[in-house]
């Protein structure tokens, strides 16, 4: 109850706080270059300066908090991986060498590389499939609130369900996990599927695949509405079959959309923590890169300089992606 009150008076705290702000800074701006009440060329000019610093007045406040939480943080992070284990010593770029004779590190590489072959791609064609196959329902609005739900859940969370899904319990003992009870059911033996070696990677992913269906399925769904339908209807003309008119009519047009949400997925991908450490903590050969660096900054490694090294590496390979990502969906926006 406490961390409750604690998070509301927070909040009421920021919003009051963000609306005085704004208030007090636009008056100020107000008095500093006035307008009302002044000669003409004098109220001209004012109002032109005002109108030059205004959205900056807007803009401060996040430009602030990019530059503690988010460039701070990337300078600071590039320092400390050329540091040894405290953050003191100077080491140059023997974490980078670490890293590349790490067996452990590898491991987390290749499951990586998993992840984004198979999550990105399996969540964008879900999502673009159900898109279409719903907007053809009576009850398709029903169908797709049930699948983006899952959007509304966090990936702890997410894992917690799921940790229902894959329990194990021994042979003879009663299976409350979804998949041992309907694989026993059918005379099969129980299995600790979290632990299969290369196989556990891939339940791991259902569960993202399961939350990022939905984000897919939204985007996607919008951008096939926006098809015009003087071309679905010429190609019905031509004799065009429905499976033709989607992937050779259809799909074409929203390329660029799916693209953007498939480069989102993958940034997300590289970035997945949550779940794996949730399920299993890395262990069984499920690390990847975000869960190795929080073990060596946080927990048994306890060494900064090579926490910090693998969290540049995670950066190193968001960022072009992110900047792909952002050109593409801007030029789908000037496109419109």
């Amino acid at each position: 109850m406490q961390q409750l009150l604690f998070a509301l008076v927070t909040i009421i705290a920021g919003v009051i706080g963000c609306v005085a702000y704004f208030v007090a800074s636009n008056w100020l701006l107000d008095r500093i270059f006035p307008s009302k009440g002044r000669a003409g060329a004098i109220a001209s000019r004012n109002l032109r300066i005002a109108n030059m610093v205004r959205p900056w007045l807007f803009l401060t406040p996040a430009l602030i908090a990019l530059t503690l939480y988010l460039v701070y943080p990337v300078i600071e992070s590039v320092w400390l991986s050329l540091h040894g284990r405290d953050g003191q010593q100077f080491v140059g770029l023997n974490n980078y060498r670490w890293m590349i004779d790490d067996g452990e590190f590898r491991q987390s590489i290749f499951n990586n590389f998993l992840w984004l072959l198979i999550v990105p791609a399996t969540a964008t064609f879900l999502g673009l499939i159900i898109a279409a196959l719903t907007d053809r329902l009576w009850w398709g609005n029903i169908a797709r609130s049930l699948i983006f739900m899952p959007m509304a859940i966090s990936f702890v969370g997410a894992s917690v369900i799921w940790k229902f899904v894959y329990d194990y319990r021994p042979e003879g003992a009663q299976q409350i996990g979804i998949l041992n009870a309907i694989v026993t059911f059918f005379g099969g033996a129980p299995e600790a599927w979290i632990t299969l070696p290369f196989w556990n990677n891939i339940f791991l992913m259902v569960i993202l695949i399961w939350i990022q269906t939905g984000f897919a399925m939204v985007i996607l769904g919008a951008a096939l509405r926006g098809v015009p339908e003087e071309t679905i209807e010429a190609a019905v003309l031509d004799g065009a079959s429905p499976l033709q008119i989607f992937f050779k009519i259809m799909v074409p047009q929203i390329w660029s959309t799916i693209a953007v949400v498939w480069t989102t997925i993958t940034i997300v991908v590289l970035k997945v923590f949550d779940i794996v450490l949730a399920m299993t903590n890395g262990q069984w050969s499920t690390q990847v890169l975000a869960n190795l660096m929080f073990d060596w900054m946080f927990r048994g490694g306890g060494d900064f300089g090579r926490g910090a090294a693998i969290a540049i590496v995670i950066m190193v390979l968001v960022v072009p992606i992110m900047i792909w990502n952002i050109r593409n969906a801007a030029k789908e926006m000037e496109g419109r």
